[in-house]
C-alpha cells in the first residue's frame, strides 16, 4: 500500500511509546512498510526538555520526525499527512481530503484534549495530584466527542472517507485506550465496532502495555 513517500529514505522518530500521538506515527509507518528508526524519548521524565531535544522542537513535545536530510517535522497529524501523501491512506481528491482533515482537526481540538488528558492524569500523575479534580469535566467533554463519532459511524464505516486512512489512525490512538482515563465505551457500539475494524487492518500494531507503575495508578483511579 506504500506510495511515493515510502520510496524515500528512512526517517527517525523521537517518540514516547505509551503516547497515543506518537503511536499514530508508528502505526502508519508500520502499515506503509516504511523503514524508520525509533528513538525512545521519555517525556514523562523530562527528556523533551534537554537542549538537544529543544533544538529539534522548541515546543518540547513528542513526536518529532527527522528526515535523512535533517529536515524536522513536528505535530503528529502533520506527520500522518506527509507520510501518507500519494498513498491510499490519504484521499487524492481535494474535497475528500478536506473531509479527512476535518476529522483530524476534530481529534486535536475536541477529542485529544479530553480523552488523552484524562488518561494522562490517571496514569502519569501522582494519586494525590490536584489535577485529578479536572477528571469529571474532562470525562464529560470526552463523552461529547464520542457521541459525535458514534453518530458519524452510524452512517459511515470510516472517518477518512470510503476507506481506512489517516483520520482513522488519528482518532483510533486515544479512543482505543479511553477507558484508561475513566471514559467507558459501553454506550458506543458503533465506535467499538470501528475500533475492531481498525485492529483488523493489515500491519496493525497496538499500543504497548503500560508499565507496572502506570498500571498501579490506573487501578487506583476512580
Amino acid at each position: 500500500m506504500a506510495g511515493t513517500q515510502a520510496l524515500m529514505g528512512t526517517v527517525t522518530v523521537h517518540g514516547f511509546s505509551p503516547s497515543g500521538n506518537c503511536h499514530k506515527v508508528r502505526l502508519l509507518l508500520e502499515q506503509l512498510g516504511r523503514p524508520y528508526r525509533w528513538v525512545e524519548t521519555r517525556s514523562d521524565i523530562g527528556a523533551t526538555h534537554t537542549p538537544e531535544f529543544l533544538a529539534l522542537n522548541p515546543n518540547a513535545k513528542v513526536p518529532v520526525l527527522v528526515r535523512e536530510d535533517g529536515a524536522v517535522l513536528t505535530e503528529s497529524n502533520a506527520m500522518l499527512c506527509w507520510l501518507a501523501d500519494g498513498t491510499p491512506f490519504l484521499p487524492s481528491d481535494a474535497w475528500e481530503r478536506a473531509q479527512a482533515l476535518r476529522w483530524m482537526f476534530f481529534e486535536q481540538y475536541s477529542h485529544e484534549p479530553y480523552v488523552a488528558v484524562a488518561r494522562f492524569i490517571c496514569g502519569w500523575t501522582p494519586i494525590d495530584s490536584p489535577r485529578r479534580a479536572e477528571l469529571p469535566r474532562l470525562r464529560e467533554r470526552a463523552h461529547d466527542a464520542l457521541r459525535v463519532m458514534e453518530r458519524h459511524l452510524a452512517e459511515h464505516g470510516w472517518f477518512t472517507g470510503a476507506q481506512y486512512g489517516v483520520a482513522d489512525i488519528a482518532l483510533f490512538a486515544y479512543t482505543a485506550v479511553a477507558d484508561e482515563g475513566g471514559v467507558a465505551l459501553e454506550d458506543y457500539p458503533m465506535v467499538r465496532g470501528w475500533l475492531n475494524r481498525v485492529r483488523a487492518t493489515d500491519g496493525f500494531v497496538a499500543l504497548p502495555e503500560n508499565d507496572a507503575e502506570v498500571r498501579e495508578r490506573l487501578a487506583a483511579t476512580s
